[in-house]
């Protein structure tokens, strides 16, 4: 297995990763695309509630991967747009937006960094970012920075993520293995995918880091943005199970202030 220090290196190789699992993805029992694509739903109870109404909002949901989340958003009434780095999963979200009919969904192949580019500089209501997402971002200051330049005055970002204490458990979900404070890239050479681990698979290499919550939350705040709630969660996790005593998820919610610059 051979590494790099390069960040551009880095995010060839998870994109490289994430473009081949794709095709697994849709085809697998972990996404059931069939089920959604029936009127399934693939957002959490606490989700819903802490979201709120969506109907009649722009909500940018980024590191959108198939766009299963962005369109039980759309189906709420929301006009949403899904970012992700991976061509093969936005063309596969652009298909299933019109296979259900999602007319004011659309899907925009970026890396999260360059989102104020990519979406010429527009601002939502909502910015989404949904659970493992933030692993795969080797730089947290820049991606609030960039977050909060794409929350219109008086929107929000709403995250939920797996907890990074859960990041630190073995398969019990009570041991403790790996290291908290770690910043650094960790390198993984996994074959296979969460969602089918036996599955054949070439591109195996990995970049990811770890960002603890209080990290997060001074970027966030650091941005500019206002943190409304912070809620810990003890259930919601793909991989361990519920009931440990852990936080296994995080959800939190931050504005951005009213642009108080125009005249009253």
């Amino acid at each position: 297995m051979v590494t790099t220090s390069d960040p551009a290196d880095w995010r060839t190789a998870n994109r490289a990763n994430w473009d081949e699992r794709v095709p697994i993805h849709v085809a697998g029992r972990f996404y059931d695309v069939p089920s959604f694509v029936a009127g399934g739903d693939t957002l959490r109870d606490f989700e819903l509630t802490e979201v709120g109404v969506v109907g009649g909002k722009s909500l940018l949901h980024l590191q959108c991967h198939i766009g299963l989340d962005t369109l039980s958003w759309a189906r709420r009434g929301a006009t949403v747009t899904g970012l992700d780095f991976s061509a093969p999963a936005v063309e596969v979200a652009g298909d299933l937006a019109a296979e259900i009919g999602a007319t004011t969904a659309r899907f925009v192949t970026a890396d999260v960094y360059d989102a104020v580019r990519a979406l010429d500089g527009r601002a939502f209501d909502i910015v989404y970012t949904g659970r493992g997402a933030l692993c795969w971002l080797p730089d947290i200051n820049r991606w609030a920075q960039t977050v909060a330049a794409l929350v219109a005055p008086g929107g929000f970002l709403y995250l939920a993520e797996f907890h990074p204490v859960a990041d630190v458990l073995a398969e019990d979900g009570r041991t403790v293995e790996g290291d908290y404070f770690r910043r650094g890239p960790m390198v993984f050479y996994e074959p296979g995918t969460y969602a089918d681990p036996d599955a054949a698979t070439t591109a195996n290499l990995t970049y990811e880091w770890l960002h603890g919550v209080g990290d997060v939350v001074s970027a966030l705040t650091a941005a500019g943005l206002r943190l409304e709630f912070l809620h810990e969660h003890d259930g919601g996790h793909f991989r361990l199970p519920d009931g440990r005593g852990v936080p296994l998820v995080y959800t939190l919610r931050a504005t951005k202030p009213e642009d108080t610059t125009k005249a009253g």
